[in-house]
């Protein structure tokens, strides 16, 4: 495939513009805190749009879009599971988890916090919860690698191999540099062009076929089932994915953002600014992949790579019904899909070697800027592995995003949401929850249990196994005392 310029031009000014927010942040990386929460200074646009780009993946512009252009829209039940799930997560979960970091030994990683709010002297719910947030994070990494790939490959015809680098080298840069505020930053700016790519793309695809009238009657005599909301749907594979809204309790590169909100006022604003972008980026999709439905039935010529792949629905939209310019600034979105979620899992990945590993059980007297550095070296490290992971492009991983999405959302969603609002949860309630949710997830997958997603018996019984453990045991007094002045402070600041 010939290099198209302006697309070219496109993708490398929208690179150098990333990187060169990575170098801005650099400037105000002064110590780990800076480096793995950006100092908790993040105001609500910030924390808002940051949650929202970290969490949608080219899943978001490239996945999705390509099931609703196969099936129809009984697909969508996926994006009415997340928005549930990410609107219960603001609510109950991020102004909470906020303040019971910040009372809980202003914990800058998941298992810091978990360590400090059960009072852990032993480390092993430390090294547990950051084992597993290492294994699911590198495959969650290498399937954007490859999604990025995949991108380079496709648009400018480069071999697998070149396209696994070029896509992987800007996003490990800027995260490499800047830490947290380069990956916030540039959340934002990435979350603003892919809203924009999925309002714009959808009325421009429905002008094109003739209107909203013509386009609906075009889908209709293309297949009517397409308007079926349960088409070929059971009531265990709604709930299954209804269920992938369960997920965002426990994912640890979203509730980073949380945590690095500069106070619990902004919170509150954040939720409605991102749960906005939210569910316009979701419907945007869904008209891509439908509407897309009767343009291609009218221009079946144009219509062979999307048969071929149903996931270049996005792109070849893109390409035919835009200038060279703007389909280029369109095709950047997903780019800033890919790199604004890989680089969170860089750094989530990057902040549990260095907090609670390198920090907690090799130096404890290390300096602020040496872990800086150790935190630099780590990104680099995972990001290798990650890239070596990929490598082969037919090792399947990207089918491993749904197992990860279930291993942290079962894992950690119910003692993160338990420990929120439950005073009484213990040390060992926490731990066999972790373990029960995650040997839940694995067992029940393998299984293939009546054909039901993992994530919910994983998420039922460990937040049984903690209501049930914990019931047996005691929380201390400094553990009840912490939590008491945490939810005075929340309803005090709310």
């Amino acid at each position: 495939m010939s290099v198209s310029n302006p697309t070219l031009i496109t993708f490398v000014i929208y690179i150098a513009a990333m990187v060169m927010i990575g170098f801005m942040a650099y400037r105000s990386t002064n110590n780990l805190s800076d480096y793995i929460l950006g100092g908790r200074s993040l105001g609500s646009v910030v924390t808002a749009l940051s949650a929202g780009a970290s969490d949608m993946s080219g899943w978001l512009l490239m996945g999705l879009p390509g099931a609703i252009y196969m099936s129809g829209l009984s697909e969508s039940w996926i994006a009415i599971g997340l928005i549930v799930g990410a609107y219960l997560n603001w609510l109950f979960v991020a102004g909470r988890l906020r303040v019971q970091t910040e009372h809980n030994g202003d914990a800058l990683t998941l298992p810091d916090y978990f360590a400090s709010r059960f009072d852990d002297k032993s480390g092993l719910l430390r090294i547990i919860s950051a084992v597993v947030i290492l294994v699911f994070f590198t495959i969650y990494c290498a399937s954007g690698i490859v999604a990025g790939a995949r991108l380079f490959e496709s648009t400018f015809g480069m071999s697998y191999e070149t396209a696994l680098w070029a896509g992987a080298a800007a996003t490990i840069a800027y995260t490499f540099v800047g830490g947290f505020l380069a990956v916030s930053w540039t959340d934002t700016v990435q979350a603003t062009l892919m809203i924009f790519a999925l309002i714009l793309t959808p009325i421009v695809v429905m002008l094109a076929t003739g209107g909203l009238d013509t386009t609906f009657l075009a889908i209709e005599a293309q297949d009517a089932s397409n308007f079926d909301m349960l088409k070929n749907t059971t009531f265990i594979g709604i709930v299954s994915l209804m269920g992938w809204g369960l997920g965002y309790f426990g994912q640890p590169h979203i509730l980073a953002r949380f945590m690095a909100a500069d106070s619990v006022k902004s919170i509150a604003n954040a939720r409605r600014i991102s749960m906005t972008w939210m569910i316009l980026c979701l419907g945007g999709t869904v008209a891509v992949g439908f509407f897309g439905i009767a343009y291609f039935s009218a221009h079946p010529d144009a219509a062979t790579p999307v048969t071929e792949n149903h996931e270049r629905v996005f792109i070849e939209l893109a390409k035919i019904l835009f200038n060279p310019w703007i389909a280029g600034v369109l095709l950047s979105a997903i780019l800033a899909a890919v790199m604004s979620t890989l680089s969170c899992q860089l750094l989530v990945c990057s902040s549990a070697l260095t907090e609670d590993f390198y920090k907690t059980f090799l130096r404890k007297s290390a300096s602020q800027l040496e872990l800086v550095w150790v935190g630099r070296a780590m990104v680099l490290l995972v990001a290798l592995v990650a890239i070596a992971m990929a490598a082969n492009p037919e090792n399947r991983v990207l089918g491993l995003v749904s197992y990860a999405w279930a291993g942290f959302g079962a894992a950690f969603g119910p003692v993160v949401l338990i420990s929120v609002l439950w005073k009484g949860m213990t040390r060992d309630g926490a731990l066999a929850g972790i373990l029960v949710g995650a040997i839940t997830v694995i067992v029940w997958k393998h299984f293939e249990v009546m054909g039901l997603y993992e994530i919910i018996p994983g998420f039922l019984f460990a937040s049984l196994a903690i209501v049930l453990v914990s019931s047996m045991g005691k929380p201390s007094a400094s553990m009840l005392s912490r939590f008491a002045a945490a939810e005075a402070a929340y309803h005090k600041d709310k």
